[in-house]
């Protein structure tokens, strides 16, 4: 069953006087499975943070829709927005933005405080999650007292602990040592065996290699899609990496 279904998604941009139209998605279509790991890539300007954004519910398409568990986006009104980002999607971002001033655990809190959970409720669901990503010991700590590795684990159950649909990934290894990226990428194919869906705009080949599915974006639409199928990470990082030699060179996608 579709969690997500991303339905002719256009994104146009019009200067402020109207002078000049920069059409950043064409005509995306595509659907996530309940369960699945889906990687997005494409070079710069090919529209995958466009593309985020929407999905992520910080914009609107110009057209088309997207359908988060049967309810579309389009749907929901300017003043109800922010309450169904937090209570539906998980986000893990590049650069952890974790508030310096808050111990792990209150970063991790924050989106059932703000949706007024009962400090007992929360206390309850940090537990399996700071566990799961090896993190209790560390809860007391602030992100400055960390590694970076660290915190991206703190970011990853800030995302999961209001058991959201959907987590969104943008570069979550993008500012990850070697070891630290391995780390979070066995964490993420663990959460997503767990049953959680997750979608991850990645530059990165060995990030993509991880997913069940990667679809490649070119000119503001799907241009290719590759499944997992019983590869190896090996197997899918080799077929990634010829794919995105086709996209460079500007060939036709494979039958």
């Amino acid at each position: 069953m579709a969690i997500l279904d991303v339905q002719h998604v256009q994104k146009i941009y019009t200067t402020r006087f109207g002078g000049s139209r920069v059409q950043a998605l064409t005509d995306v279509n595509f659907k996530v499975e309940r369960g699945e790991y889906v990687a997005i890539m494409g070079e710069s300007g090919s529209g995958k943070t466009t593309l985020l954004n929407i999905l992520a519910a910080l914009d609107r398409p110009t057209s088309g829709d997207v359908v988060l568990n049967g309810r579309s986006l389009n749907s929901i009104k300017d003043k109800q927005i922010s309450a169904f980002r937090r209570d539906n999607l998980g986000f893990v971002f590049q650069d952890f933005n974790l508030l310096d001033n808050f111990s792990l655990r209150d970063n991790i809190y924050l989106p059932l405080v703000l949706a007024g959970r009962r400090v007992t409720d929360m206390e309850a669901a940090i537990n399996p999650i700071a566990k799961m990503l090896g993190i209790s010991e560390i809860l007391e700590k602030y992100p400055y007292e960390v590694s970076g590795g660290q915190k991206q684990r703190a970011a990853v159950a800030r995302a999961l602990i209001t058991k959201p649909q959907l987590v969104l990934a943008d570069e979550p290894t993008g500012a990850l040592d070697s070891r630290a990226t391995d780390q979070l990428l066995e964490l993420f194919s663990r959460v997503n065996r767990s049953g959680q869906t997750i979608l991850m705009v990645t530059h990165s080949v060995r990030a993509a290699s991880h997913a069940s599915r990667v679809l490649f974006i070119r000119d503001g639409a799907i241009f290719h899609q590759i499944y997992r199928g019983d590869g190896t990470d090996e197997m899918l990082y080799q077929t990634i990496s010829d794919t995105l030699t086709l996209l460079a060179t500007g060939g036709e996608k494979n039958a």
